[in-house]
């Protein structure tokens, strides 16, 4: 704000100098009928909206307005420079108030110089026409143009915060919901056998304290991403292909049986590989949850720079109902321009999806 200030003062100076000063050198003269002093003052008042604009555009603008209807009987440089103070009061103008307020602002800044140009007695009318109206119509030009590149901006700042926030939703509802299922189905066995198979309740035990720490260090992992502001993980390397074995592992603990076959895949793209390996972590999470499953295969294969994903299991079926974790799996895949569906199978519950990607080139 200060340097824009400074630039301001810098240029009313100097254009309040270069038509003062061919005034004073005699290259213009003012009209016979006007006292000097007054032509003196209505020129160094012309100036005055470039440096207030900023603190009060409204007032600026229609002060600018009274100072531009005074020179237009004037003419020559008085009035070119009242028609630039009037110009650059209502680009502010433009920037920062309500359009119906900008559109009258404008509309009577151009009614008053035509008007006033063939009412009063003026040099030349045609050039009060040309110099008033050229200025307010570049004013006007270059405040929408500045409003509308800050609209957009702030757009882009609003659909970037809404991303993120979506974004890091899901990574939540992904890391809690699944870890929680595995905590909770291990606690209740824990508790039910408790008494006659202590060490089966042991064992139970041990998988909840696994899981509560890797979901912690999960947690500290995002809240590192956020407090770093970066959106790079700052404390662990995002989940990829090499971390299905162990999510297997790990769901095979609370229950049901999983057979993972990963085919055709030695590496993927960070984004790809994190978003397989969420949503087979979110359709293992609903197998715990929902479907009361003893087996579940998995299959994850990959050709012609596509990955293919589909976990099926042997339970209750259920309802493809969107919840929390279906909306998350088709988002992810949405954002590669996939294919993705989730229902009832033949047995069971069964949930497909296809990313595609563009495959590394190799330099």
């Amino acid at each position: 704000m200060r340097f824009r200030t400074v630039l301001d003062v810098l240029a009313a100076v100097l254009l309040g100098l270069g038509a003062g000063g061919n005034l004073a050198a005699g290259a213009w003269a003012l009209p016979s009928w006007l006292p000097g002093w007054l032509g003196w003052t209505i020129l160094v008042a012309s100036v005055v909206p470039i440096v207030v604009r900023r603190w009060w555009p409204l007032t600026t603008y229609v002060g600018s307005l009274v100072l531009t209807a005074a020179a237009v009987p004037i003419g020559g440089p008085v009035l070119g420079v009242a028609a630039v103070g009037a110009a650059c009061a209502l680009y502010v103008v433009v920037g920062r108030l309500d359009n119906r307020i900008v559109r009258i602002g404008f509309v009577a800044g151009l009614a008053e110089v035509g008007v006033l140009s063939f009412a009063l007695p003026t040099p030349s009318a045609s050039q009060a026409v040309n110099v008033g109206t050229g200025a307010l119509i570049v004013g006007y030009a270059f405040g929408l143009t500045v409003r509308a590149r800050r609209e957009h901006a702030v757009t882009e700042r609003d659909q970037a915060v809404s991303a993120e926030r979506l974004r890091i939703a899901r990574e939540m509802h992904d890391v809690v919901a699944h870890s929680m299922s595995l905590i909770a189905v291990k606690a209740a066995v824990g508790n039910h056998v408790a008494l006659d198979q202590p060490g089966e309740a042991r064992e139970a035990l041990r998988v909840i304290e696994e899981t509560s720490r890797e979901a912690l260090a999960e947690l500290r992992r995002m809240l590192g991403v956020l407090r770093d502001g970066t959106g790079v993980p700052a404390l662990a390397p995002a989940p990829t292909l090499d971390d299905l074995r162990a999510l297997a592992e790990r769901a095979q603990q609370a229950g049901p049986a999983v057979d993972l076959v990963v085919d055709g895949l030695d590496e993927l793209p960070n984004g790809v590989g994190q978003s397989v390996y969420r949503i087979v972590q979110e359709a293992l999470t609903n197998v715990v949850k929902h479907a009361g499953a003893t087996t579940c295969r998995i299959r994850v294969t990959g050709e012609d720079g596509e990955v293919r994903i589909e976990v099926r299991d042997d339970g209750r079926g259920g309802s493809a109902e969107p919840g929390h974790g279906l909306i998350g799996m088709r988002e992810r895949v949405a954002v590669y321009g996939g294919e993705f569906s989730a229902g009832p199978g033949e047995r069971g519950f069964r949930v497909f999806a296809r990313l595609p990607y563009e495959p590394a080139v190799a330099r």
